[in-house]
């Protein structure tokens, strides 16, 4: 197991290089890019979304005021639109500031040496360090994908398993129907719907829209902090969750149905054994074998993708509104440096789901067969 594990750490390397090299690429094609934007907010036709950055690049660069109104070569007029009067030396020092004044390729493999090293540096148009940015963000992502997997796993799998126990009865039929209705509605208009209900839009105002805890946290008592917490997180969750039902649920009912139909559960019928000492006993462990895995890669999904509707709706400062308001403000040292940790973190992830195997079935031996 250990060359194994070894293979596949070594295998990340080249992977980690390919998706920042195709990311990287498709940069360089995309319209635009933080020196126009600086351009844009001096000209006053910057439309991007800045009303949630605090500070940044209106301060950042409100020396560079001074050599406005100074006659532009051609070429730099050229290269950036709406540079049109701006010094050509004020250009170059932009570009230098954000490292534009290199080749790309040089650029590229400075970055993945940074990031080798877990050196991030700075936020283009923050004052701040990019892993204290994520790391204020974190907590907002990790409260939504971490409770939604583990609400999602604590309904679906008893619900499946009672599924596959009574297949093709009235309540198979109709928790069906319910979980496929519930899959099919888009979370953010569900997330609508509950703030219209009950969040002061029409109806009642029983729960708050802004953030994971209310003023005055910090003077509370434990239990009221807990309480508060999950105030704050029962709408979005419950938004988030409505759909995360039924893929776990159908899985967990064809995984029991399938080891259900198997010769060894008809030996143990035949020996005596009750229902439940067949189900909990026999059939639980091998059915169990593909969802239980497969939890690490359900939170990771959970944790990354399918937030930035919920975080914006209800206004959620987390990871999926900060990788958003990124790309749009061409934060391209946030961008890239999210990407390499996200996917980092998702190569472990994959590695740790293979491991949940071997641990669940000793039987499964991945050093047998070849990476």
């Amino acid at each position: 197991m250990g060359a194994y594990i070894l293979r596949r750490l070594l295998l990340m390397i080249p992977t980690l290089i390919g998706i920042m090299a195709i990311n990287f690429i498709i940069i360089q094609f995309a319209p635009g890019g933080p020196v126009e934007r600086v351009i844009a907010q001096l000209s006053g036709t910057d439309q991007s979304a800045t009303s949630r950055i605090s500070g940044g690049s209106g301060s950042d660069f409100s020396g560079g005021n001074e050599t406005t109104g100074v006659g532009m070569g051609q070429g730099a007029s050229e290269k950036y639109r709406g540079a049109q009067g701006l010094d050509p030396e004020f250009i170059e020092e932009l570009e230098a500031q954000f490292g534009f004044d290199k080749p790309p390729f040089e650029r590229f493999v400075n970055m993945l040496w940074n990031y080798a090293r877990f050196d991030f540096g700075e936020s283009y148009f923050r004052d701040i360090r990019i892993i204290d940015l994520i790391a204020e963000k974190m907590p907002v992502s990790i409260s939504l994908g971490l409770w939604m997997t583990l609400i999602s796993y604590a309904v679906s799998i008893p619900l499946g398993i009672k599924k596959a126990v009574s297949d093709g009865s009235r309540f198979d039929i109709w928790t069906s129907g319910v979980v496929v209705v519930a899959y099919a509605i888009p979370g953010f208009l569900f997330a609508v719907l509950l703030i219209v209900l009950f969040a002061g839009g029409t109806f009642w105002d029983l729960f708050p829209l802004r953030g994971l805890t209310s003023e005055g946290w910090d003077m509370m008592t434990w239990p009221e902090r807990i309480a508060d917490y999950f105030w704050h997180l029962a709408l979005p969750l419950t938004a988030m969750v409505l759909s995360a039902f039924a893929t776990t649920t159908l899985l967990t009912k064809n995984s029991f149905l399938d080891e259900i139909r198997k010769q060894y559960v008809v030996t143990a019928k035949a020996k005596g054994l009750t229902e439940r000492q067949v189900l909990y006993g026999h059939v639980f462990r091998n059915a169990m074998l593909i969802v239980v895995a497969g939890f690490p890669g359900a939170f990771i999904s959970s944790f990354f993708a399918g937030s930035l509707l919920i975080e914006t709706i209800f206004s959620l400062d987390g990871l999926g509104l900060l990788g958003f308001e990124s790309v749009i403000n061409r934060d391209y040292a946030v961008v890239f440096a999210t990407l390499y940790i996200f996917s980092l973190m998702g190569l472990l992830v994959n590695l740790l789901s293979d491991l949940t195997y071997t641990w669940i079935d000793p039987r499964i031996d991945f050093e047998s067969r070849e990476v």
